[in-house]
């Protein structure tokens, strides 16, 4: 028995693109919500697609998300800037933050742009793709409380901050590298509750520090590669979180005042490759570095050497054309909040 439903990218992203203007977003701000979501379950990224729009609408309900945010420019130079988000969603005001990176990097060679006081970001890599889709090289990444444990640790201490890292190709597709340094992204374990599934015993800890096999008690993720993914992180929030004045991890761990929940800092980088060498020579560097990698004879149990976003570009390229899978505890949750909306649901959910 299939435990999801079907639907097409189009329709997916026009009822996502309804929902938001429905909540208030201006439909310009509304578009980027939702082709941030839709990219994120066309590429197989379900942990970080349409399953978060009830909690958005939710959050934005309560005013924890702004609909009408107050973004300021508090400094700025020719190569770097700081806004502050004011609780704004987060793709609406990410994807400002990295046409400022690419306005500035096209000028002086390097944007840098920190956000602070922003709200869940969607799939990082979304941002740094833009500037791969530019010619230039792009950078993203988040920090927010502590929800996963430094290696060593049996509570969390950091954030198992996603880091995204993307670069152009000639012919070959932009090299996208879009994970999280945990072992996997917390949205993952809410696609596992929702599908009804266990998840393996290295994703997460209970509320006790044991490893746990149920996606109900999993409440602290465990790092990638022991002390390099905790170590990481930790760096990142030195370089985002303290960078803007809005430390989000010490104050929780020592009981201090502490942010409202759903508080992120983050940074987005542009870089532009054409003042370093020539544009076009870089990419069919990329092109051959890509080739020479993809002809190293496979490991035992592998068919082939895959490269950072190919295996998310082959699910898109099958998603486009078989549809995409919505678990059906997904459904059913769309279909309460276009009730609640009043918003026209696909009939491809409606079936969920």
């Amino acid at each position: 028995m299939d435990n999801h439903v079907l639907i097409e990218a189009a329709p997916l992203r026009q009822f996502t693109r309804d929902v938001f203007v429905a909540v208030g977003l201006p439909p310009e701000e509304a578009e980027i919500e939702a082709d941030v979501l839709v990219w994120a379950n066309l590429r197989g990224v379900d942990s970080h697609g349409v399953q978060r729009i009830p909690i958005y609408v939710r959050e934005a309900r309560a005013g924890r998300i702004k609909v009408v945010p107050d973004i300021r420019i508090e400094r700025e130079t020719p190569c770097l800037a700081l806004l502050d988000a004011d609780h704004a969603f987060g793709p609406v005001v990410t994807v400002r933050a990295m046409e400022m990176a690419m306005e500035k990097a096209a000028q002086v060679g390097v944007g840098w742009v920190l956000i602070r006081n922003t709200t869940h970001q969607g799939a990082i890599g979304y941002y740094a793709l833009l500037a791969a889709q530019r010619d230039m090289a792009g950078m993203a990444w988040v920090c927010g409380p502590p929800n996963m444990a430094p290696y060593g640790a049996r509570a969390a201490g950091v954030h198992n901050s996603p880091i995204a890292i993307a670069v152009p190709g000639k012919t070959h597709p932009p090299l996208l590298l879009d994970m999280a340094t945990s072992v996997a992204a917390q949205g993952k374990v809410t696609l596992a509750l929702e599908k009804g599934i266990p998840i393996p015993d290295t994703w997460a800890l209970d509320k006790e520090g044991r490893p746990t096999t149920d996606p109900q008690q999993a409440v602290i993720m465990r790092p990638a590669g022991l002390y390099k993914g905790s170590d990481l992180a930790l760096m990142l929030e030195c370089l985002s979180g303290l960078m803007v004045g809005n430390p989000l991890i010490y104050p929780r761990l020592m009981g201090l005042d502490t942010p409202s929940p759903g508080t992120q800092n983050s940074v987005v980088v542009a870089i532009n490759i054409a003042l370093c060498t020539d544009i076009e020579l870089y990419k069919q560097h990329i092109d051959e570095l890509a080739s020479a990698i993809k002809s190293l004879p496979p490991a035992e149990g592998f068919g082939e050497v895959l490269l950072p976003g190919e295996p998310e570009d082959r699910v898109a390229a099958r998603r486009r054309q078989e549809g995409i899978p919505i678990p059906l505890g997904t459904a059913r949750r769309l279909h309460e909040v276009a009730t609640d909306l009043q918003v026209s649901l696909p009939a491809a959910l409606q079936a969920g």
